[in-house]
């Protein structure tokens, strides 16, 4: 079972359109262990209504692990009619390409090869569901 740890959403204005852009850090825990680490940011009022991602699944329980214990997947999630699509995007269209505390961060094509990519999924559909952050930006 999947339990999210939610942070309060920290707030800019953005530059091309002077909207809100809301960043989110969240913890997700399976069966109590910790299990990954997701960062999600969107802007409310542009044209393009989608949230720009990246889950970091591995080894987060033990402070004596580092960086290399991790993979990261950067995504991509939009409304299509009433149904989310998620998509992988590569390491250098993510917000997050130039952090390291994340793992190793994936490309498109190896993220969908990757054994973890059903986890990843399984986080997504908990993030459109249970994060009201992420919730409300798609009402």
């Amino acid at each position: 079972m999947l339990r999210i740890e939610f942070e309060e959403p920290h707030e800019s204005v953005c530059k091309c359109c002077q909207n809100t852009i809301t960043r989110l850090t969240r913890f997700v825990y399976q069966d109590d262990d910790a299990f990954a680490v997701y960062f999600a940011q969107f802007t409310r009022g542009h044209d393009d209504k989608h949230l720009r991602g990246i889950i970091s699944l591995g080894e987060w329980g033990n402070d004596e692990v580092g960086p290399e214990a991790r993979v990261a997947f950067p995504v991509r999630i939009w409304l299509n009619g009433d149904n989310f699509q998620v998509g992988m995007v590569d390491a250098a269209d993510s917000p997050w390409s130039h952090e390291t505390f994340l793992g190793r961060i994936l490309d498109r094509k190896e993220a969908l090869a990757h054994e973890w990519i059903n986890d990843v999924f399984h986080i997504t559909d908990h993030m459109v569901m249970d994060d009201k952050e992420i919730v409300a930006f798609f009402a």
